[in-house]
Order: structure tokens, then C-alpha cells, then sequence
């Protein structure tokens, strides 16, 4: 008698993984417009900044999260180096400064901060890349 094949589970639906990426965006989409407006009455336009901005920056770090264990440790830190040195230097772009200066910024905050990343993930992975026991 032959069986039957077992019919795969659903998958749900977690908010798990988004709950670190939204406060994040929240919180940068909170800042933008406030950098943006100068002290001046808050527009619509501002509004939609601060929308895109949250949008763009807790769907960046929710795919970082997800699926930067698929890369390896060094794209991954040059990913998340990336990340953190475009949101900067757009935030400090947002405050009239130059377009040097804000790419300056976001290259310096890129560089540290991934250097950082592959520190973190060199010493956490083995050289499968699998995490450490420890």
C-alpha cells in the first residue's frame, strides 16, 4: 500500500521580524521631517518624507536582516555599511549642508560602521561562515 505524500504547512505570517526594523523606521521617518522643516510649520510634503523615509529604511533593514545570511561576511558588511552611510548622509543632506559634506559624512559612517559589521560577523562565524558554538 502506497502513502500518501504529507501536505507542507502554511507558513505564517510572523511580525517577529519586523518588529526591530519598523521602530527603526518609525524613528528615522520621525527625524527627516523635523531636520527637514527648519523650524518652520510641518507640510505635506515633509509628511510624505517622513512616510517614504520609514518606509524605505525598515523595508532595507527587515531584507538586511532576512536575507544577509545568504551573503558573505564581507558583502554583508559592505551591505550594512552601505545601508548606515546612505541614511546619514541623506539625514545631514536634509540639513542644507553641502553635497560634499553630506557625501563625505556618508562615506566616513559607511567605512566605520562596516568595518564594525565584518569585525562583528568575523569573530561571531567560523569559516563556513556557520555562527560560532560560543
Amino acid at each position: 500500500m502506497a502513502a500518501h505524500a504529507a501536505v507542507s504547512p502554511r507558513r505564517r505570517l510572523s511580525t517577529h521580524g519586523w518588529a526591530v526594523p519598523v521602530t527603526l523606521g518609525v524613528a528615522y521617518g520621525l527625524y527627516a521631517p523635523v531636520i527637514a522643516r527648519h523650524g518652520g510649520a510641518l507640510s505635506w510634503g515633509q509628511l510624505w518624507l517622513g512616510l517614504i523615509s520609514a518606509v524605505v529604511v525598515a523595508v532595507s533593514i527587515h531584507s538586511l536582516l532576512r536575507f544577509g545570511g545568504r551573503l558573505r561576511r564581507e558583502l554583508r558588511a559592505v551591505a550594512w555599511g552601505a545601508l548606515a552611510g546612505i541614511a546619514t548622509g541623506f539625514l545631514y543632506s536634509l540639513s542644507g549642508a553641502s553635497v560634499y559634506s553630506s557625501s563625505l559624512l556618508g562615506l566616513i559612517t559607511a567605512a566605520v560602521s562596516g568595518a564594525a559589521a565584518f569585525y562583528l560577523f568575523y569573530t561571531h562565524e567560523d569559516a563556513a561562515g556557520h555562527a560560532a558554538p560560543y
